[in-house]
């Protein structure tokens, strides 16, 4: 079995701390997005379909969600009357989603309240920790974007799990 490096055991630790983070984060993003009738989930969905009708794998794709994920969320905000689907002229199969009147409603709201939290949060980091933290992110994720999980020697025979 092979062991962690040094450099390895950061990177790991640095893996719980974002996972530790994300579930802050949709929490405090639940919250902020509550009054407006939203989750996390639905902000996200709402917040890609902003830019432009987009198809359900459009916005899984921006976001990195599974499509599954993305398809819950679009029906019950349409359900809701956050967003519409329209036929897709490009793809009969795949229909846009769009925001309505009460969507962006939703969305300007819980994007202030956003603002105003943001800003208390970054008055209390440094700016350049901050750049530093986006920086590192954005390489690491650029790395496993190209590189999903593997096990690099003997896959079969590794990626088993135990069974006793």
């Amino acid at each position: 079995m092979e062991s962690l490096t040094a450099s390895g055991l950061m990177f790991s630790e640095l893996v719980i701390e974002v996972f530790r983070a994300n579930g802050v984060l949709l929490a405090a993003g639940d919250e902020l997005a509550r009054p407006a009738g939203l989750t996390s989930a639905r902000w996200q969905v709402l917040g890609v379909v902003e830019h432009g009708p987009s198809t359900i794998a459009q916005v899984a794709r921006t976001m990195g969600l599974t499509r599954q994920s993305v398809r819950q969320s679009a029906e019950s905000l349409a359900a809701d009357g956050f967003v519409a689907f329209e036929d897709n002229p490009g793809d009969r199969r795949a229909r846009l989603m769009r925001l309505t009147s009460k969507g962006h409603e939703a969305l300007a709201y819980v994007e202030r309240h956003q603002a105003e939290w943001a800003n208390r949060i970054a008055e209390r980091v440094p700016p350049g920790e901050m750049e530093g933290a986006i920086e590192a992110l954005r390489r690491i994720r650029a790395l496993l974007d190209v590189q999903a999980p593997s096990h690099s020697r003997n896959q079969e025979k590794e990626a088993a799990w135990p069974t006793r």
